[in-house]
């Protein structure tokens, strides 16, 4: 049985090494394809292998990889980041699936452990994803009567464990994409634009934010439609949070009376805390950062109703103890009411240092 690993890099010269030290010698052929590095990434990887192909970027990951796979002769096809390790541990169990592995099985899905809080792009610590792939796949015919062909991939959930080590926020470079995408097809597909708006919400900058603005105000023109219709809430939350950051508080606050958000999702409510707080009411900041950390879901940051919020909650009320309306109290109600504010925000502040997302099952 031979595997073959692909990658595509840019820049990775921090990680490069530590990634093919924990599996190239599992490996029997190591395929890497260079998208325009200017460091030293292709002699690191030059170390290792001499299949290196120079690629002409495209804005398009999809067809790097699609690439990158054309030019593999294994059976099977690991496919990895730069940014990822297997510790010795993970390491033993992936070659120990390689010496058993059932030709039938077409995907091997791997827990993926992103080590990093409040990725741009994650929301769980531990997910699983597909990492190894048949590279020829064969067709069977089923069904006795009105026979087809079976088109579905037999599927293993394996329990290696890959340690993904960001270095940095590729946002940018993500955002580039999207925006290129909206440009020329003038929508997404489902599946990226949660991705786009769960990027932009989590780590969207003022420029990114912007660029995007037109484009989610088009999609709740169309709010009606089946397709808009279940991702009102997410969309709204991204240009309640473009709309906060630009000080347009007419705008903010219409979406937020929107009907299809009688139901706010944590986000929504996190975005309502953070324009009051601003507003220095944080009586009212308080009200809602407790809703998102109590009484609401994510959809898209899961630490909007977890971390970030209890955090939120906490400086709201340290403020509230110091603003003039609550120290304008007689001594002895502002001492009681400091002494459970404060105290208030001690636990809330251990439970977020505390807090932890709920993972998929894996």
């Amino acid at each position: 049985m031979k595997f073959s690993l692909c990658m595509i890099v840019k820049n990775e010269e921090a990680v490069l090494a530590n990634c093919l030290d924990s599996i190239a010698d599992i490996m029997d052929e190591i395929i890497i394809v260079d998208t325009g590095s200017t460091d030293k990434t292709k002699e690191i990887a030059a170390k290792y292998t001499d299949i290196i192909y120079d690629y002409d970027w495209q804005d398009d990951f999809a067809a790097a990889r699609n690439f990158a796979f054309s030019k593999a002769t294994g059976d099977y096809i690991y496919s990895a980041d730069a940014d990822e390790v297997l510790d010795e541990d993970n390491r033993v169990k992936l070659k120990a699936l390689k010496r058993v592995m059932m030709p039938e099985v077409e995907i091997v899905q791997m827990i993926y452990v992103t080590e990093q809080m409040n990725h741009p792009t994650e929301n769980y610590t531990r997910d699983l994803r597909p990492k190894l792939f048949k590279r020829l796949r064969s067709f069977t015919w089923i069904e006795p009567i009105h026979e087809t062909v079976n088109v579905n991939p037999v599927v293993f959930d394996s329990d290696i464990e890959i340690l993904h080590r960001p270095q940095g926020d590729h946002s940018k470079r993500d955002f580039e994409v999207f925006e290129k995408l909206v440009a020329e097809q003038g929508k997404l597909s489902d599946r990226l634009l949660g991705m786009y708006m769960r990027e932009l919400y989590k780590a969207g900058t003022e420029e990114s934010l912007a660029n995007a603005k037109d484009y989610f105000e088009r999609l709740l023109e169309n709010a009606d439609k089946p397709e808009i219709s279940s991702r009102v809430r997410e969309i709204v939350a991204v240009l309640m949070k473009t709309y906060r950051l630009f000080d347009d508080v007419v705008a903010m606050l219409k979406l937020g009376l929107r009907e299809e958000v009688t139901m706010p999702n944590a986000e929504i409510c996190m975005e309502l805390g953070y324009f009051f707080m601003k507003k220095e009411d944080y009586e009212e900041a308080a009200k809602w950062f407790s809703h998102a950390a109590f009484d609401t879901e994510s959809e898209l940051d899961i630490a909007s109703s977890g971390s970030a919020a209890l955090f939120a909650l906490a400086l709201s009320y340290r403020k509230l103890v110091k603003s003039p309306k609550v120290k304008a109290m007689p001594k002895k109600e502002y001492e009681e009411f400091s002494i459970r504010y404060l105290g208030k925000a001690e636990e809330l502040e251990r439970m977020a240092r505390h807090w932890k997302p709920k993972s998929p099952d894996v």
